[in-house]
Protein backbone atom coordinates (compact mmCIF):
# COMPACT_ATOMS: atom_id res chain seq x y z
CA UNK A 1 0.00 0.00 0.00
CA UNK A 2 1.32 3.69 -0.64
CA UNK A 3 1.99 5.18 2.05
CA UNK A 4 1.81 9.04 1.09
CA UNK A 5 0.28 10.94 3.98
CA UNK A 6 -0.37 14.45 4.61
CA UNK A 7 1.60 15.58 7.48
CA UNK A 8 2.96 18.68 9.51
CA UNK A 9 0.24 20.82 6.98
CA UNK A 10 -3.17 23.09 7.65
CA UNK A 11 -5.33 21.05 5.60
CA UNK A 12 -9.58 22.54 5.58
CA UNK A 13 -12.18 19.64 5.90
CA UNK A 14 -15.12 21.02 4.49
CA UNK A 15 -18.27 18.77 5.84
CA UNK A 16 -16.09 17.82 8.69
CA UNK A 17 -18.31 17.07 11.28
CA UNK A 18 -19.72 14.27 8.77
CA UNK A 19 -19.22 10.52 8.43
CA UNK A 20 -16.23 10.85 5.82
CA UNK A 21 -15.12 14.69 6.96
CA UNK A 22 -14.97 13.34 10.48
CA UNK A 23 -12.87 10.15 9.77
CA UNK A 24 -10.39 12.67 7.41
CA UNK A 25 -9.51 14.89 10.46
CA UNK A 26 -9.31 11.60 13.11
CA UNK A 27 -6.29 10.71 10.53
CA UNK A 28 -5.35 13.60 9.51
CA UNK A 29 -4.47 15.16 13.34
CA UNK A 30 -3.11 11.62 14.35
CA UNK A 31 -0.25 12.56 11.88
CA UNK A 32 0.52 15.96 12.92
CA UNK A 33 -1.31 18.37 11.25
CA UNK A 34 -3.34 21.59 11.90
CA UNK A 35 -7.14 21.08 10.62
CA UNK A 36 -10.12 23.43 10.25
CA UNK A 37 -13.06 21.66 10.08
CA UNK A 38 -16.06 23.97 7.92
CA UNK A 39 -19.27 22.62 9.13
CA UNK A 40 -23.08 24.15 9.50
CA UNK A 41 -24.35 20.99 11.65
CA UNK A 42 -27.44 20.74 8.92
CA UNK A 43 -26.59 17.21 8.14
CA UNK A 44 -23.12 16.80 10.18
CA UNK A 45 -22.85 16.09 13.94
CA UNK A 46 -21.26 17.98 16.93
CA UNK A 47 -20.66 14.45 18.64
CA UNK A 48 -18.13 13.83 15.39
CA UNK A 49 -16.52 16.30 15.90
CA UNK A 50 -16.60 16.08 19.79
CA UNK A 51 -13.53 14.63 20.94
CA UNK A 52 -11.07 16.93 18.65
CA UNK A 53 -12.14 19.98 20.53
CA UNK A 54 -9.56 19.82 23.00
CA UNK A 55 -6.95 19.43 20.36
CA UNK A 56 -5.04 22.26 19.89
CA UNK A 57 -4.30 21.48 16.34
CA UNK A 58 -8.04 21.67 15.40
CA UNK A 59 -10.29 24.53 14.49
CA UNK A 60 -14.22 24.25 14.47
CA UNK A 61 -16.26 26.97 12.53
CA UNK A 62 -19.81 26.79 12.56
CA UNK A 63 -21.04 28.17 9.65
CA UNK A 64 -22.23 27.61 5.91
CA UNK A 65 -20.61 27.22 2.64
CA UNK A 66 -22.92 28.76 0.99
CA UNK A 67 -21.50 32.47 2.89
CA UNK A 68 -18.52 33.32 1.18
CA UNK A 69 -17.46 35.09 4.28
CA UNK A 70 -17.62 31.56 6.18
CA UNK A 71 -15.82 30.16 3.51
CA UNK A 72 -12.88 33.05 3.21
CA UNK A 73 -12.26 32.82 6.73
CA UNK A 74 -11.57 29.16 6.99
CA UNK A 75 -9.73 28.64 4.18
CA UNK A 76 -7.15 31.42 5.46
CA UNK A 77 -3.44 30.41 5.69
CA UNK A 78 -5.03 26.58 4.14
CA UNK A 79 -2.22 23.96 2.69
CA UNK A 80 -4.89 21.77 1.09
CA UNK A 81 -8.81 21.72 1.10
CA UNK A 82 -11.04 18.42 1.44
CA UNK A 83 -14.10 19.51 0.46
CA UNK A 84 -16.71 16.92 1.66
CA UNK A 85 -19.86 19.44 2.74
CA UNK A 86 -22.74 18.73 0.46
CA UNK A 87 -26.29 17.61 0.42
CA UNK A 88 -26.02 14.18 0.39
CA UNK A 89 -29.11 12.07 -1.01
CA UNK A 90 -30.58 11.67 -4.38
CA UNK A 91 -34.19 11.20 -2.31
CA UNK A 92 -33.75 14.46 -0.59
CA UNK A 93 -32.96 16.09 -3.76
CA UNK A 94 -35.76 14.74 -5.25
CA UNK A 95 -37.90 16.26 -2.45
CA UNK A 96 -36.13 19.86 -2.14
CA UNK A 97 -34.17 20.06 -5.32
CA UNK A 98 -33.25 23.70 -4.91
CA UNK A 99 -31.52 23.16 -1.60
CA UNK A 100 -29.11 20.64 -2.90
CA UNK A 101 -28.73 23.04 -5.89
CA UNK A 102 -27.91 25.62 -3.55
CA UNK A 103 -25.51 23.73 -1.17
CA UNK A 104 -23.69 21.76 -3.54
CA UNK A 105 -23.18 23.97 -6.71
CA UNK A 106 -23.21 27.54 -4.85
CA UNK A 107 -21.26 26.42 -2.13
CA UNK A 108 -19.09 24.74 -4.51
CA UNK A 109 -18.43 27.47 -6.32
CA UNK A 110 -17.83 29.63 -2.94
CA UNK A 111 -15.19 26.84 -2.30
CA UNK A 112 -13.39 27.25 -5.56
CA UNK A 113 -13.24 30.96 -5.34
CA UNK A 114 -12.08 31.67 -1.98
CA UNK A 115 -9.34 28.67 -2.28
CA UNK A 116 -8.31 30.22 -5.76
CA UNK A 117 -7.40 33.58 -3.90
CA UNK A 118 -6.09 32.12 -0.95
CA UNK A 119 -3.87 29.98 -3.27
CA UNK A 120 -4.06 26.74 -1.79
CA UNK A 121 -1.87 23.71 -3.01
CA UNK A 122 -4.81 21.92 -3.89
CA UNK A 123 -8.55 21.38 -4.24
CA UNK A 124 -9.88 17.87 -3.66
CA UNK A 125 -13.36 17.51 -3.51
CA UNK A 126 -15.90 14.65 -2.72
CA UNK A 127 -17.50 13.61 -6.44
CA UNK A 128 -20.32 11.23 -6.99
CA UNK A 129 -20.64 7.71 -8.98
CA UNK A 130 -24.43 8.81 -9.33
CA UNK A 131 -22.81 10.92 -11.97
CA UNK A 132 -23.15 7.53 -14.05
CA UNK A 133 -26.35 8.22 -14.51
CA UNK A 134 -28.68 6.28 -16.86
CA UNK A 135 -24.90 4.97 -18.54
CA UNK A 136 -25.13 0.91 -18.47
CA UNK A 137 -22.02 -0.59 -18.83
CA UNK A 138 -19.94 -2.00 -15.99
CA UNK A 139 -17.77 -1.74 -14.53
CA UNK A 140 -17.86 2.38 -14.57
CA UNK A 141 -14.81 4.23 -16.39
CA UNK A 142 -14.17 7.85 -15.70
CA UNK A 143 -14.54 9.21 -19.26
CA UNK A 144 -17.85 7.41 -19.87
CA UNK A 145 -20.96 8.93 -17.82
CA UNK A 146 -24.79 8.45 -18.94
CA UNK A 147 -27.75 11.23 -17.95
CA UNK A 148 -28.00 11.92 -14.38
CA UNK A 149 -31.22 10.34 -13.02
CA UNK A 150 -31.69 12.64 -10.06
CA UNK A 151 -30.85 16.50 -8.70
CA UNK A 152 -28.59 15.11 -6.72
CA UNK A 153 -26.66 13.71 -9.51
CA UNK A 154 -26.70 17.03 -11.83
CA UNK A 155 -24.93 18.77 -8.61
CA UNK A 156 -22.23 16.53 -8.28
CA UNK A 157 -22.11 16.52 -12.26
CA UNK A 158 -21.67 20.44 -12.25
CA UNK A 159 -18.86 20.45 -9.81
CA UNK A 160 -16.82 18.65 -12.14
CA UNK A 161 -17.09 20.97 -14.69
CA UNK A 162 -16.75 23.66 -12.10
CA UNK A 163 -13.49 22.37 -10.99
CA UNK A 164 -12.43 22.18 -14.67
CA UNK A 165 -13.00 25.20 -15.88
CA UNK A 166 -11.41 27.05 -12.46
CA UNK A 167 -8.30 24.61 -13.10
CA UNK A 168 -8.38 26.16 -17.04
CA UNK A 169 -9.12 29.38 -16.27
CA UNK A 170 -7.14 30.38 -12.82
CA UNK A 171 -4.88 27.50 -12.35
CA UNK A 172 -5.70 26.31 -9.16
CA UNK A 173 -5.03 22.04 -9.03
CA UNK A 174 -8.40 20.02 -8.50
CA UNK A 175 -9.23 16.70 -8.03
CA UNK A 176 -12.50 14.83 -8.03
CA UNK A 177 -12.95 11.51 -6.33
CA UNK A 178 -16.08 9.32 -7.79
CA UNK A 179 -16.87 8.01 -4.26
CA UNK A 180 -18.82 4.84 -4.28
CA UNK A 181 -21.31 3.96 -1.17
CA UNK A 182 -18.94 4.80 1.35
CA UNK A 183 -19.09 3.21 4.63
CA UNK A 184 -17.75 2.53 7.80
CA UNK A 185 -17.16 3.94 11.90
CA UNK A 186 -19.69 6.99 11.92
CA UNK A 187 -22.42 6.29 9.49
CA UNK A 188 -25.55 7.63 10.77
CA UNK A 189 -28.22 4.92 11.08
CA UNK A 190 -31.03 7.66 11.42
CA UNK A 191 -33.66 9.79 10.25
CA UNK A 192 -35.02 9.18 6.54
CA UNK A 193 -31.72 9.86 4.44
CA UNK A 194 -29.27 7.66 6.11
CA UNK A 195 -27.02 4.54 3.98
CA UNK A 196 -28.47 1.65 3.46
CA UNK A 197 -25.56 -0.54 5.64
CA UNK A 198 -25.98 1.49 9.03
CA UNK A 199 -29.22 1.38 8.48
CA UNK A 200 -29.62 -2.50 8.21
CA UNK A 201 -27.21 -3.08 11.49
CA UNK A 202 -29.24 -0.52 13.93
CA UNK A 203 -32.26 -2.80 12.27
CA UNK A 204 -30.85 -5.87 13.10
CA UNK A 205 -29.39 -5.36 16.32
CA UNK A 206 -32.65 -3.67 17.21
CA UNK A 207 -34.87 -6.79 15.93
CA UNK A 208 -36.66 -4.42 13.69
CA UNK A 209 -38.30 -4.80 9.81
CA UNK A 210 -35.41 -5.19 7.39
CA UNK A 211 -36.79 -3.77 3.87
CA UNK A 212 -35.10 -4.54 0.60
CA UNK A 213 -36.31 -1.90 -1.99
CA UNK A 214 -36.94 -4.41 -5.07
CA UNK A 215 -35.81 -7.53 -5.38
CA UNK A 216 -32.48 -7.02 -3.89
CA UNK A 217 -30.55 -7.74 -6.84
CA UNK A 218 -29.70 -4.02 -7.04
CA UNK A 219 -25.77 -3.79 -6.11
CA UNK A 220 -23.07 -1.52 -5.15
CA UNK A 221 -19.58 -0.82 -4.78
CA UNK A 222 -19.58 -0.69 -1.45
CA UNK A 223 -16.42 1.46 -0.33
CA UNK A 224 -14.83 1.09 3.55
CA UNK A 225 -13.80 4.66 4.69
CA UNK A 226 -10.34 3.79 5.41
CA UNK A 227 -9.98 3.22 1.37
CA UNK A 228 -11.76 6.97 1.24
CA UNK A 229 -9.32 8.54 3.82
CA UNK A 230 -6.25 6.88 1.67
CA UNK A 231 -7.74 7.96 -1.67
CA UNK A 232 -8.18 11.68 -0.40
CA UNK A 233 -4.20 12.11 0.76
CA UNK A 234 -2.72 10.63 -2.60
CA UNK A 235 -4.69 13.15 -4.52
CA UNK A 236 -3.61 15.59 -2.16
CA UNK A 237 0.10 14.89 -2.29
CA UNK A 238 0.51 13.42 -6.07
CA UNK A 239 3.06 14.86 -7.77
CA UNK A 240 2.43 13.68 -10.87
CA UNK A 241 1.28 16.23 -13.36
CA UNK A 242 -0.94 13.52 -15.28
CA UNK A 243 -3.03 12.88 -12.25
CA UNK A 244 -4.23 16.61 -11.77
CA UNK A 245 -7.47 18.37 -12.44
CA UNK A 246 -9.39 15.24 -13.98
CA UNK A 247 -12.17 12.84 -11.41
CA UNK A 248 -11.10 9.18 -10.26
CA UNK A 249 -13.57 6.52 -8.80
CA UNK A 250 -12.73 5.74 -5.44
CA UNK A 251 -14.28 2.20 -4.45
CA UNK A 252 -12.86 -1.14 -4.05
CA UNK A 253 -13.68 -3.06 -7.42
CA UNK A 254 -16.24 -5.41 -6.27
CA UNK A 255 -20.33 -5.07 -6.99
CA UNK A 256 -22.40 -6.40 -3.61
CA UNK A 257 -26.30 -7.35 -4.29
CA UNK A 258 -28.47 -6.27 -1.33
CA UNK A 259 -29.70 -9.74 -0.90
CA UNK A 260 -26.05 -10.70 -0.73
CA UNK A 261 -25.40 -7.40 2.02
CA UNK A 262 -28.17 -8.68 4.33
CA UNK A 263 -27.24 -11.97 4.51
CA UNK A 264 -22.86 -11.19 5.23
CA UNK A 265 -24.34 -8.45 7.60
CA UNK A 266 -26.99 -11.28 9.49
CA UNK A 267 -23.68 -13.85 9.42
CA UNK A 268 -21.48 -11.14 11.04
CA UNK A 269 -23.91 -9.84 13.92
CA UNK A 270 -24.69 -13.38 14.43
CA UNK A 271 -21.25 -13.47 16.37
CA UNK A 272 -22.97 -10.74 18.92
CA UNK A 273 -26.27 -12.42 18.99
CA UNK A 274 -27.32 -15.61 17.93
CA UNK A 275 -31.18 -15.18 17.66
CA UNK A 276 -30.12 -12.52 14.13
CA UNK A 277 -29.68 -15.11 12.57
CA UNK A 278 -33.45 -15.99 12.49
CA UNK A 279 -34.24 -12.21 10.79
CA UNK A 280 -35.67 -12.76 6.79
CA UNK A 281 -35.57 -9.55 4.92
CA UNK A 282 -39.20 -8.00 3.49
CA UNK A 283 -39.26 -6.52 0.13
CA UNK A 284 -40.80 -3.29 -0.71
CA UNK A 285 -40.94 -0.97 -3.67
CA UNK A 286 -37.83 -0.08 -5.89
CA UNK A 287 -36.48 3.49 -4.93
CA UNK A 288 -36.98 6.24 -7.71
CA UNK A 289 -34.08 7.66 -9.02
CA UNK A 290 -31.87 5.20 -7.93
CA UNK A 291 -29.17 3.25 -10.61
CA UNK A 292 -29.82 -0.44 -10.60
CA UNK A 293 -25.92 -1.51 -10.94
CA UNK A 294 -22.89 0.41 -9.74
CA UNK A 295 -19.48 -1.29 -10.06
CA UNK A 296 -16.01 0.74 -10.48
CA UNK A 297 -12.96 0.42 -12.35
CA UNK A 298 -10.53 1.54 -10.15
CA UNK A 299 -7.40 1.25 -13.03
CA UNK A 300 -6.96 5.01 -13.21
CA UNK A 301 -6.46 5.87 -9.37
CA UNK A 302 -4.19 2.77 -9.47
CA UNK A 303 -2.24 4.34 -12.11
CA UNK A 304 -1.72 7.84 -11.71
CA UNK A 305 -2.58 8.44 -8.17
CA UNK A 306 -1.17 4.71 -6.90
CA UNK A 307 -4.17 4.44 -4.98
CA UNK A 308 -4.41 0.75 -3.49
CA UNK A 309 -7.73 0.20 -1.60
CA UNK A 310 -6.20 -2.27 1.77
CA UNK A 311 -9.48 -2.83 2.94
CA UNK A 312 -12.25 -5.35 0.98
CA UNK A 313 -15.93 -5.19 1.21
CA UNK A 314 -15.74 -7.87 3.71
CA UNK A 315 -12.70 -6.36 5.38
CA UNK A 316 -14.58 -3.36 6.23
CA UNK A 317 -17.82 -5.01 6.71
CA UNK A 318 -16.76 -6.79 9.50
CA UNK A 319 -15.04 -3.85 11.29
CA UNK A 320 -17.73 -1.52 10.92
CA UNK A 321 -19.80 -4.78 12.38
CA UNK A 322 -18.17 -4.48 15.34
CA UNK A 323 -17.55 -1.16 15.53
CA UNK A 324 -21.81 -0.45 15.58
CA UNK A 325 -22.54 -3.26 17.87
CA UNK A 326 -20.55 -1.15 20.24
CA UNK A 327 -21.79 2.09 20.10
CA UNK A 328 -25.66 1.10 19.17
CA UNK A 329 -26.69 -0.49 21.91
Amino acid sequence: MNSRLIKNSKVLVTGGAGFIGSNLIEALLAQDNNVVCLDNLSTGKQENIEPFLTNNNFTFIKGDIRDIDACKKAVKGVDYVLHQAALGSVPRSIEDPKSTNDVNIGGFVNMLIVSKDEGIKRFVYAASSSTYGDHPALPKHEETIGSPLSPYAITKYVNELYAKIFSDLYGIETIGLRYFNVFGRRQDPNGAYSAVIPKFVKSFIKKNKIIINGDGLTSRDFTYIDNVIQANQLAALTNNKNALNTVYNVAYGEATSLNELFSTLRNYLTDFDSEIQNIEPVHGQERSGDVKHSLASIEKARKLLDYNPKYSFKQGLKIAVKWYWENLQ
